[in-house]
């Protein structure tokens, strides 16, 4: 379709990144719809029944559970410290909008070093609080609330399933 130099657009190319996009857009709208309308708890002990099969082969299905359900909790307060950092550089006169890709990630370095820190100090400090209160994981743990597969539950695993079947039925086509 078009040629600069060594560049070459065709037009299958193009189909292609139009079904990367519209996949990256589904997989951004379900991650979010998923997090904003289950709590934290209800991920963590959906997570650990759908990966208890794999038990048996030695995958640590409650450990994995929590780490996710971490990861989760801790988004908003990584994006909050990196803009507090991000403010504290730039009143030192940081700049990160100007300049090539190049120098831009350059500049970031001032911004992920104290990230980095700050990072590994709230882990450290969410790992001594978990073991001051005793944490030894899922072994002999109960639960408040326990889940049953329902009708609502059935219908997304349906939905799910054509999803992903036409998601790869439609790569068949490119």
């Amino acid at each position: 379709m078009w040629q600069w130099g060594f560049l070459r657009v065709y037009k299958a190319g193009l189909v292609l990144a139009g079904f990367m996009i519209i996949r990256l857009v589904f997989l951004i709208i379900g991650t979010s719809l998923l997090t904003l309308t289950t709590s934290p708890i209800e991920l963590t002990d959906g997570l650990e029944k759908l990966l208890n099969p794999f038990r048996r082969i030695g995958l640590p299905a409650h450990e994995l559970a929590m780490m996710m359900t971490i990861a989760l909790r801790f988004i908003p307060t990584l994006m909050d410290e990196t803009d507090k950092i991000m403010k504290a550089q730039m009143a030192r006169g940081a700049d990160f909008e100007s300049g090539n890709i190049f120098s831009r990630a350059k500049n970031l370095i001032p911004l992920l070093v104290p990230l980095f820190i700050s990072s590994f100090r709230r882990a450290d400090e969410l790992a001594m609080a978990m073991e001051a209160r005793c944490y030894r994981g899922g072994e002999g743990r109960t639960r408040m609330k326990i889940l049953k597969l329902g009708n609502r539950d059935v219908i997304a695993v349906i939905i799910t399933a054509i999803l992903v079947i036409t998601s790869i039925w439609s790569r068949s086509f490119v």
